[in-house]
């Protein structure tokens, strides 16, 4: 009998417990569509990293040309202009290489150029998250753009609108 009362009054408060939390969810890539700010960002991005892979693109087809002359030219040359030939084509294989790092690397101009673009905005649209949620007494808040996956989602609980109304954005 105690041991019933005790499973009883367990499950009585999972279930109380389980009711007094409220969840939601927010759709990023929605909002991030409705942020001027975000979409002039992205089209920066866009041109910086068009104009970074043709500048290394120009690079890499100089390198292939040099190699291709020192191929065909390789039988007429003594061994000291190959070596000096070699020596130019593995430092422009070196820089080509700094090149890459120095736009596209994980510390890198585009990279660095999109944290001081975009990741305020990110940062804005958490904080506004962050209140909403305080505010709502929600104990969490889903991203329905994030890799997670769900199967079913009620339009009520969205509160993606709210957040561009809140930063000031209106749809």
């Amino acid at each position: 009998m105690k041991k019933i009362l005790i499973t009883l009054i367990a499950v009585f408060t999972l279930v109380s417990v389980s009711y007094a939390q409220k969840y939601a969810y927010v759709d990023t890539e929605y909002i991030l569509e409705n942020i001027p700010a975000y979409q002039a960002a992205q089209e920066q991005l866009n041109t910086l990293s068009t104009q970074y892979q043709r500048e290394l693109e120009n690079v890499k087809a100089e390198l292939e040309q040099m190699y291709n002359d020192f191929r065909a030219e390789s039988v007429l040359l003594s061994d000291e202009m190959k070596r000096k030939r070699e020596d130019v084509i593995v430092s422009k294989e070196k820089e080509f290489r700094e090149l890459q790092q120095k736009y596209f690397g994980p510390e890198g101009e585009l990279y660095q150029k999109r944290q001081g673009l975009v990741k305020p905005i990110q940062d804005d649209i958490y904080n506004t998250i962050k209140e909403i949620a305080a505010g709502g007494n929600y104990a969490v808040i889903f991203d329905k753009a994030g890799g997670m996956s769900m199967l079913y989602t009620d339009p009520r609980y969205n509160l993606s609108d709210q957040v561009l109304e809140k930063m000031g954005y209106n749809n």
